[in-house]
C-alpha cells in the first residue's frame, strides 16, 4: 500500500468510533471509576445497552470537534431505530468532518460515502459494483458436504419442551424490563429473538443460560425442571451450546483447532482433561464437516475470524445439546463469511434435533428461522409476541 489512498491527515485531529474505544472507556469505568462518556440515562457504559453506548460515544466524539473520524463496524449489534439515529448523526457530521468508514457488509455502506475500496489478500482494490458479496460465490457450491454426527433420539423427543416462560415479569431497580412474557421453545425448533436495544433480550438469555438471580421465583421451566428447584447452573449449561461474537475475546490461548473443538465436551477454555475415544471421534467428524481435518493441529488463532466462528459452533455442538444459542453471531463478519456461517447453521437445523435460538437485529437472507419472537419495549416493561411478518 503506497500511503496515497487517502489524504495526509498527520496534522489533523482525528477520532475513532469503534468497539475498541468503547471497551477502553468501559475499562476506565470498572478499574478507576472514571466516567468520561455519559449516556442519556446517566448510566455507566457497562450497564447500558449497545445502542446507548454507541450514542453516548458518538456524542462524546462530536463534542471533541475532530477534523476527521474513522468509524468501524458502526451498525454492529444495533437495532433499526438506533442505526437510523447513528446514521443521521454521522451524515450531518460529514458535512464539515472527513469520514472514513470501515465496513464488513456491503449493505452497511453509508449513503454519503463516494469512494469504496476492498481489502483483498493484503492489498486495497477499488470496489466493483458487479461484485455480489451478499452471498457465497455460486461457483464454489455447498461448502459442507459431509453429514453431521448421527445421534439416536428417544421417542417423543420432537415434542419435548426445552424452555418455557410463563408470565415472566422482571424489574431492575424499580425499572420494568419484561412484562408478562410467555414463550416456549421445543425440540428441533429454530427461533429468532428480536427487539430494540435495551428491550430485555440479554436479560432473557441470562435467565436461560446464565445464573441471573432474577429468574428465581419466576415461572420458568428449563428442560422439564422449574428454575430454582435445585438444579445446578452446570446441569443447565451441559444441555446448551452457546456462541456469541463476544466469545472470541476470551480465546487467546494458542490451542490447536482439534483441541478447541474437543474442549466443548468440558465447557473449558483450553483442554485440561483427556477426552475419551468416543469424544475424539465426534470431534474428528466435525473437523471433516468443516473441511479442517488436515489442519486440525494448526493454531486456532491463525484462522480467519469467520473460520474461528465455525470452529466455535462445532465446539458448541460436539456434546449434542438440546438447545443452541447464537447471540449476535454474524457481528463483524463480512458478507462471504456470514453466508458460510449461515450455511452451517441451516445444516444443523436440518440434520439435527437441536433447537436453535438466534438472537440478532439483522435479518440474514441466507438464514431461515421457523419463528420470530419479538420484544416490544414500553415504560411498563417489554411485552413479547410471535412476529409473522419479519
Amino acid at each position: 500500500m503506497s500511503g496515497n489512498l487517502i489524504p495526509d491527515f498527520s496534522n489533523l485531529k482525528g477520532a475513532l468510533f469503534s468497539e475498541i474505544i468503547l471497551n477502553k472507556f468501559i475499562e476506565e469505568e470498572t478499574r478507576h471509576g472514571q466516567f468520561d462518556v455519559v449516556t442519556e440515562t446517566k448510566n455507566s457504559l457497562l450497564h447500558s445497552s449497545e445502542g446507548e453506548r454507541k450514542k453516548a460515544l458518538l456524542n462524546h466524539i462530536i463534542a471533541q470537534k475532530p477534523d476527521y473520524l474513522v468509524i468501524d463496524n458502526v451498525f454492529g449489534n444495533l437495532d433499526v431505530l438506533t442505526q437510523a439515529h447513528i446514521e443521521k448523526e454521522i451524515t450531518q457530521l460529514s458535512e464539515n468532518t472527513r469520514i472514513i468508514q470501515i465496513a464488513n457488509r456491503q449493505r452497511d455502506f453509508l449513503s454519503f460515502i463516494t469512494e469504496i475500496w476492498v481489502f483483498k489478500e493484503g492489498q486495497l482494490e477499488p470496489f466493483k459494483e458487479t461484485e455480489n458479496s451478499n452471498s457465497l460465490n455460486t461457483s464454489e457450491g455447498v461448502q459442507f458436504v459431509d453429514t453431521l454426527p448421527k445421534v439416536e433420539h428417544s421417542a417423543g423427543e420432537e415434542e419435548q419442551s426445552l424452555v418455557k416462560f410463563n408470565n415472566v415479569s422482571i424489574n431492575y431497580r424499580e425499572r420494568p424490563i419484561l412484562n408478562s412474557i410467555s414463550w416456549e421453545i421445543k425440540s428441533g425448533e429454530f427461533w429468532q429473538l428480536i427487539g430494540p436495544n435495551g428491550s430485555g433480550k440479554s436479560t432473557m438469555l441470562s435467565m436461560i443460560f446464565g445464573d441471573n438471580p432474577k429468574a428465581y421465583g419466576q415461572d420458568i421451566i428449563l428442560f422439564g425442571v422449574k428454575k430454582g428447584s435445585g438444579e445446578s447452573i452446570w446441569d443447565i449449561k451441559q444441555k446448551i451450546g452457546y456462541f456469541s461474537s463476544e466469545m472470541l475475546r476470551g480465546f487467546t490461548r494458542r490451542d490447536a483447532i482439534g483441541n478447541m473443538i474437543v474442549s466443548g465436551f468440558f465447557d473449558t477454555v483450553g483442554l485440561y482433561k483427556t477426552p475419551t475415544n468416543a469424544q475424539i471421534k465426534i470431534a474428528q467428524h466435525w473437523l471433516r464437516v468443516l473441511n479442517m481435518f488436515d489442519i486440525r493441529k494448526q493454531c486456532f488463532l491463525s484462522l480467519s475470524r469467520g473460520h474461528q466462528r465455525l470452529v466455535l459452533i462445532a465446539r458448541a455442538m460436539v456434546k449434542n445439546p438440546p438447545l443452541l444459542i447464537l447471540d449476535e453471531p454474524t457481528n463483524g463478519l463480512d458478507d462471504n463469511d456470514a453466508a458460510l456461517f449461515c450455511e452451517l447453521i441451516n445444516k444443523i437445523a436440518t440434520e439435527t434435533n437441536t433447537a436453535i435460538l438466534y438472537v440478532s437485529h439483522r435479518k440474514e437472507g441466507n438464514l431461515k428461522p421457523d419463528n420470530v419472537f419479538e420484544l416490544t419495549a414500553s415504560d411498563t416493561g417489554s411485552t413479547g409476541a410471535i412476529n409473522f411478518d419479519f
